[in-house]
């Protein structure tokens, strides 16, 4: 698959098809990592998301949006389901699915939530918010572009963050709210909300923001990116939750 050469790259929205899952792997109690062979599968980036449908005999289809944690040269396309209460499509995908199933999926999909290795950014994320950009940070790792792409993740514990460690390994900031933290200065950071003052120096120089989570933390992360400095126009925002 080609290198993205520009940040306009146009979504390219398939067809319905199926992905034969070629790997499954559950993280604590929440978690499954999907790895899928997606027949027919059209180029991605760094961003964009498959959307999954279930069918049941009876005709009933479900249908729910997973990002792309995969970078565009993987020969797979990877998802990470967070298994939310009561959810019909994640609570199939981490309790029943397996190996050699097949899932009728659509995509890549999305235009305005990508970033194609070109523009300084900053990535602040939720929870299972972070799977777009891990995508971004594994194109950026293996282009070169890592110094164009800063990323921020916030969670409860490092047990509900996934992508912890490769996060770590990427230099992102991370601020943990249940859980204090140990600083490189032998302090701790007090288990908290990501202050708007520790997004003052990662907001520094960037041309977009990119802000991923529930709809309480894209509010709260709205405000506190503004309180940093971070023009409006410059945030691009993609919010998660229950469906009905």
């Amino acid at each position: 698959m080609s290198d993205l050469t520009q940040e306009t790259t146009s979504a390219v929205a398939s067809s319905w098809t199926t992905g034969t899952v070629r790997e499954v792997e559950h993280l604590g109690e929440n978690f499954v990592k999907l790895r899928l062979e997606v027949a027919d599968r059209h180029d991605h980036v760094p961003g964009q998301h498959y959307v999954v449908r279930l069918r049941a005999p009876d005709g009933y289809t479900a249908q729910r949006s997973y990002s792309i944690a995969s970078d565009p040269a993987d020969p797979l396309v990877e998802l990470m389901v967070e298994c939310l209460p009561r959810g019909e499509v994640s609570g199939f995908l981490h309790d029943v699915v397996e190996v050699g199933d097949e899932l009728e999926v659509r995509g890549p999909i999305g235009r305005w939530f990508v970033w194609g290795g070109t523009t300084p950014s900053l990535c602040v994320a939720g929870g299972s918010g972070v799977v777009p950009f891990v995508s971004m940070m594994r194109y950026a790792r293996r282009t070169g572009t890592e110094h164009l792409l800063r990323v921020v993740a916030s969670a409860q514990t490092r047990q509900k963050l996934p992508y912890v460690e490769e996060l770590e390994e990427f230099g992102a900031f991370i601020a943990l709210t249940r859980e204090n933290q140990p600083l490189p200065d032998g302090s701790e950071r007090v288990a908290a909300h990501i202050y708007p003052d520790e997004l003052v120096p990662l907001a520094e120089g960037v041309e977009r923001a990119y802000v991923c989570g529930s709809v309480g933390f894209v509010s709260f992360v709205g405000r506190s990116l503004g309180e940093a400095g971070v023009r409006s126009d410059t945030v691009r925002v993609e919010q998660f939750g229950p469906t009905g």
